[in-house]
């Protein structure tokens, strides 16, 4: 997929791609309440534009120091704790080539190292054992959705993924389309990647098609909760929809979004379809640039996934000045 819209800057990328860490800052940006513009990153005042690098580069050091050079895969969680599990999150990886993009963006990593470890990773998915046997990486070109740090195999009795399979194939179709030289390394990178999305069989993990399944074990097999409903499942179902090989029927789409008019609600102040953690409202942007991308329901609404995030992100903030809970340190700069 090398759609238009398909985040392909790092810069622009990089409030989302460091999800996990940029949050924890987010609180110290000014916030208006029209946000349907953000502000750029070189109008914010010095110290926050200190603590965003900071974060940003922190972040970066976490997927640069925590990966197993000699697969690709990175940790869940990082540095392992005595006496605690240690397996990969395909999620994780995912994030991690992105971050490989930025950091050469950065000039915190040559490009060439970036490459290298992208293709490493590359490497490993293309040529990892994929069956239904259960000892194996895959199946039907999804992975497992935790893997062993070194064989990567199966960790234990997961699940065979399809929403972090997606944030997988996100990271590798981000690869595809930052590097983008003629030198080897960079052309192996848009072949692998370009194979590993074309053999994903998304219609196989559809058993109630249109609707995709949220995974599937070889012993039980397929969950029987489908992606139905607003969720981060948004980019999944542009990947899926978008496939050269193995597309859903359109109608995916208007299944996966009929529960809209349930979740359409005034919170804090705020009109937005709303639900869940917050990562319901960003992961999917980490990829995607959903400015001016709007469906019929979107549409009849006046605004698109961008905005709708932005008034999320308000509705949450103002939650937690409101505070009913009562929660310790819960206000305008903790949220």
């Amino acid at each position: 997929m090398t759609a238009d819209h398909l985040c392909k800057k790092p810069r622009s990328c990089v409030s989302t791609s460091v999800f996990a860490a940029l949050l924890a800052c987010l609180s110290a940006m000014p916030i208006r309440a029209d946000a349907a513009e953000p502000l750029r990153f070189s109008a914010l005042p010095k110290d926050q534009q200190v603590l965003l690098d900071d974060v940003e580069r922190r972040t970066f050091d976490f997927f640069r120091d925590s990966q197993n050079t000699a697969n690709g895969l990175v940790p869940d969680g990082w540095p392992q704790q005595a006496g605690s599990d240690f397996f990969s999150s395909i999620a994780s990886i995912g994030f991690g080539l992105t971050a490989y993009g930025i950091g050469a963006e950065r000039g915190w990593m040559k490009r060439s190292e970036a490459a290298k470890r992208t293709l490493t990773i590359l490497r490993f998915f293309r040529d990892s054992a994929q069956g239904e046997s259960g000892d194996v990486t895959g199946a039907h070109g999804f992975y497992y959705h935790f893997l062993d740090m070194q064989s990567g195999r199966r960790f234990e009795d997961v699940e065979l993924s399809s929403i972090d399979s997606t944030m997988l194939f996100y990271g590798m179709l981000f690869a595809q389309s930052y590097y983008d030289r003629n030198d080897e390394d960079e052309k192996e990178i848009r072949r692998i990647a370009d194979e590993l999305y074309r053999r994903a069989d998304w219609q196989w993990f559809a058993p109630r098609a249109p609707l995709v399944s949220m995974g599937w074990t070889p012993k039980d097999g397929f969950i029987r909760d489908d992606w139905h409903g607003f969720t981060e499942a948004a980019m999944l179902y542009v990947l899926a929809l978008g496939s050269p090989t193995h597309a859903l029927d359109p109608d995916g789409w208007k299944q996966w979004a009929e529960t809209y008019p349930h979740n359409w609600e005034v919170v804090q102040g705020q009109e937005h379809l709303a639900g869940g953690p917050m990562f319901w409202h960003q992961y999917s942007q980490t990829w995607i640039d959903f400015r001016g991308i709007q469906d019929d329901y979107m549409r009849k609404r006046g605004i698109d996934y961008f905005v709708n995030s932005q008034r999320a992100a308000l509705a949450q903030r103002q939650y937690a000045i409101h505070n009913p809970l009562r929660w310790k340190d819960y206000g305008a700069t903790i949220w």
